[in-house]
């Protein structure tokens, strides 16, 4: 080592100490000012629903107000793009779906990598999504359906919120598994698609148990199956995916929070607890469940190595069935 750099360990050394120091400090502070959660969806979507009952919440616990920034489109890239720029100070967070872990893969010369722009700070819930149709498509149970899409190769439609968006790949993974050949109709969010469906513009739909329950009850749309593991508690008599024709099909979605990097970890910590205090309540969970969708309580690295590994399933979805964004 040079003299001159020699000179200059202690003078480093010197300086970092009261900027370390000073992270502890930070975090006993924060938050003093407002809160902006980027959300990269459009208002109505479970995400956008989910994000503002957790800000009321986090608002109660830390006594501080928020902002909710919806940013949809380009399959999420606009509203995590807007996140990357911000300052890591803990007062610009993230929303991140299995969406962006899609993204990852779909689009990689996007201006980010969400683990490289990203730090986790808490994973929120995951929910079955529901496999409906317009009460117009004359089928009303899943065989009935792959027997009509069989019998009619790229006749039937169906919608999404774009391409490699939760709705998507849960179609596309349907398509694979049971050999069939529907066609996709993208949209710029889930509330075009969702409305198209409604109205009969296209056939079929994968959506969030949460959100398209009341339309079933309805009668607007028919529920052929959900995508989890088992029944939702939201939808009993529905059966999934699984049971009612296609085995080994599972497909969820789920929702958490990230941060931009280089936010201090005691602000991260800080919002992991708060964050997880709110998720192990009983009445909140109960609510939450009896809406189709389950608390998912982490620690942030429990967290970042779920959405890696997310991040490598879908990869392998996406080659196997040569999915691409054009």
């Amino acid at each position: 080592m040079s003299f001159r750099l020699r000179a200059l360990v202690p003078v480093v050394l010197t300086l970092a100490v009261p900027l370390a120091a000073a992270w502890p400090s930070r975090a006993q502070d924060y938050p003093n000012h407002t809160i902006r959660f980027i959300v990269p969806f459009g208002a109505g979507g479970p995400t956008d629903v989910f994000t503002r009952a957790l800000a009321e919440e986090l608002r109660k616990s830390l006594n501080q107000g928020y902002l909710l920034d919806n940013r949809p489109g380009a399959g999420t890239i606009i509203g995590t793009t807007e996140a990357a720029k911000a300052a890591p100070d803990g007062y610009t967070l993230l929303m991140v779906s299995a969406t962006q872990t899609t993204v990852e893969t779909l689009s990689p010369s996007k201006p980010y990598k969400l683990m490289r722009e990203f730090v986790p700070v808490a994973a929120l819930l995951n929910s079955e999504l529901v496999m409906v149709v317009h009460p117009s498509v004359q089928v009303n149970t899943l065989p009935e359906f792959i027997a009509l899409a069989k019998a009619k190769p790229g006749t039937l439609n169906y919608a999404s919120s774009g391409i490699g968006s939760n709705y998507h790949m849960a179609a596309e993974l349907l398509k694979n598994l049971a050999g069939i050949d529907i066609v996709h109709v993208p949209y710029k969010g889930s509330t075009g698609a969702r409305n198209d469906i409604i109205s009969g513009q296209v056939d079929m739909m994968f959506d969030s148990v949460p959100t398209m329950a009341p339309m079933i009850e309805a009668g607007r749309v028919k529920a052929l199956g959900t995508t989890g593991r088992v029944r939702s508690p939201a939808l009993p008599n529905v059966p999934t995916l699984a049971e009612a024709g296609v085995p080994g099909y599972e497909a969820t979605i789920w929702l958490g929070v990230m941060a931009p990097f280089g936010t201090p970890q005691p602000i991260i910590d800080r919002l992991n607890v708060e964050i997880n205090k709110i998720l192990a309540r009983p009445d909140l969970a109960e609510a939450w469940r009896a809406e189709g969708a389950n608390p998912m309580i982490m620690k942030p690295g429990e967290f970042g190595a779920y959405v890696q590994s997310e991040i490598e399933r879908w990869a392998r979805v996406i080659k196997a069935n040569n999915i691409k964004t054009n």
